[in-house]
Order: structure tokens, then sequence, then C-alpha cells
């Protein structure tokens, strides 16, 4: 098995964490592996913040899974600097967002972090508490710290339907 394999079936949303400090180093270097991501024609039309400190306290504020940790990156994307499918006029702003925010989650991973994608959070308070945001569709938020000890994949992580309803060969 690849590492990549071993990487994607081994990672789970954690929703539990540990209070240990996680260096800015590592944080740079998750950041340099989302910024690698593909997008349509290049257009790169998000935004990556990293709240700390004071920031990520206003943030969680809005955000009831923000599980206590200290350090958050939030990814948002502007309809506006995204790439047109000119056949039908599809926006490709929130496809090239996930793109983004899944490298986010899997260097995390990679780096021995855990998160959670999280997306209830209350995204026009969070405009307005960081009205850098404002302009930007905020798609997902990354709890990022170590895990807990006891840290579990919840109940459904292993739940999905069958490999036959979702996969369809056609030749």
């Amino acid at each position: 098995m690849s590492e990549f394999q071993k990487l994607a079936l081994e990672r789970f949303s954690c929703r539990k964490f540990s209070d240990a400090s996680v260096d800015n180093a590592l944080i740079e270097k998750v950041l340099k592996i989302a910024l690698a991501a593909p997008t349509a024609v290049n257009k790169q039309p998000f935004r990556i913040w990293v709240l700390s400190g004071d920031v990520a306290q206003r943030f969680a504020e809005h955000n009831p899974y923000h599980f206590g940790v200290k350090t958050f990156i939030l990814v948002g994307t502007s309809a506006e600097e995204a790439w047109v499918r000119r056949y039908d006029q599809q926006n490709f702003a929130n496809v090239d967002g996930a793109i983004i925010a899944t490298h986010i989650m899997l260097a995390l991973a990679d780096c021995g972090l855990k998160t959670c994608w999280v997306a209830s959070f209350d995204a026009p308070a969070v405009h307005e508490v960081l009205p850098e945001t404002a302009a930007y569709n905020l798609i997902a938020a990354f709890p990022v710290a170590w895990p807990a000890e006891d840290a579990q994949p919840s109940a459904s992580h292993t739940k999905s339907r069958s490999y036959d309803e979702l996969v369809h060969h056609l030749s």
C-alpha cells in the first residue's frame, strides 16, 4: 500500500484534540502543500486565512464546532475570480476551493495533525467579525491541533453507500 493510500484510508474527522501547541513551521508546510493544488485554468479563486489568538477566539464564538482549539485554517472562494465553463456557465470557484481544502485536510494528516472539515458556522457573523473575509464565500474551516490520545473516528466514519450505487462504469 502506498503512503498516500494509507494516509487517505486512515484519515478521519477528529473532534477531540490535545492542548499541545502546533509549531507555525508545520502550518506553513501545510499551506505550501495546499498552494500546490490545481485549480481550473489556474485562476486560484480562493483565499486562506490562518486564525490564531484573539482572531481564532472571535471565529470560535460563531462556530459551535471549534473543539477548543487555538488555531483554524479558513478557506473562502470568489466567484468573480473563478473560471466559468462556457457551455453551461458553471462557475468553478467552490470546486477549486474544495480542492484546496482537501489538500489542506490531507496535508494536516500527513504532518500528524488531525482536523475536521467544518462548514457549520455562521458565515455572515464571521464576515462581520473578520471583515477581511467579507468578499468571499466561506466554504471550510479546519481546526488545527494534535489529536487527543483517545481521539477516535465517529461511528458514521466507516458507513458508506455501496460501491455499485456510487460508481458506474460506462463503455
